[in-house]
């Protein structure tokens, strides 16, 4: 039972990182994790290893595990990969998709486009995102490729947030996917492979501007990365 219950607390904690619950820099605090979730220390201990092989986790002297922060030179090369990789992905779902497939990605990019005009907070409207991402995977059919995208996917999720929070962005991204849907449905995978790595490469742009920004010595006063007024504790319960 030991595999199987820290696979589930694996889970949780990549999920919490990933829905913005534990930030940036946050402390992992062992008692806090064993407490909240009801499980040996042991059990944490383990994950929290398998999370800093991932690179969600860093192990920072003096403070313990903390949720990983990217440096502006990573942030640089994983939006760099994942250009690449889901252009890639793109390109296997033009060879391989389903018919009822390329009709869930254009209603999804139909959901992604209505929770922007309607303004929805930055989580919902990601939400709604990932459903386009998830379509995509899963009509590439390929095992290998989900499992790279996805850790990929799980590092930039914050950069994501702050770049999509930005003005203009949010509407800029639906006009984008629109174009790369219709690429599909037109089979033209040369085109949708080279409009989805734009796309990336535009979202880059603005990701790594706020990034600069939030890591200057005396960054402005306004900014559209998240921030806190206290020291957050250690939380992996859902928020609905």
């Amino acid at each position: 039972m030991a595999a199987p219950l820290r696979e589930q607390v694996g889970a949780l904690l990549r999920e919490a990182i990933a829905d913005l619950r534990l930030v940036p820099g946050q402390r992992l605090v062992e008692r806090e994790l064993v407490d909240q979730l009801g499980v040996s220390r042991t059990t944490v201990r383990e994950v929290l290893r398998e999370l800093t092989a991932e690179g969600l986790v860093s192990v920072v002297p003096n403070r313990g595990a903390v949720v990983t922060a990217p440096s502006l030179e990573d942030a640089r090369d994983l939006y760099d990969v994942r250009a690449s990789l889901e252009s890639l992905i793109v390109e296997r779902f033009c060879a391989r998709a389903a018919r009822s497939q390329v009709l869930r990605l254009g209603a999804a990019v139909d959901g992604f486009a209505e929770s922007v005009a309607e303004r929805q907070d930055i989580r919902s409207v990601l939400v709604t995102k990932d459903r386009i991402y998830e379509v995509l995977v899963e009509g590439a059919g390929s095992a290998a490729l989900r499992q790279i995208a996805d850790g990929i996917q799980a590092r930039v999720r914050m950069l994501r947030a702050t770049s999509m929070s930005a003005d203009g962005r949010a509407d800029a991204s639906v006009d984008e996917l629109r174009a790369i849907a219709a690429a599909i449905e037109a089979k033209d995978a040369v085109a949708a492979a080279s409009l989805y790595r734009d796309h990336i490469q535009a979202a880059s742009v603005t990701a790594l501007r706020n990034l600069k920004q939030s890591l200057s010595p005396d960054p402005p006063t306004t900014t559209t990365t998240p921030t806190t007024t206290t020291t957050p504790t250690t939380d992996v319960r859902r928020t609905r």
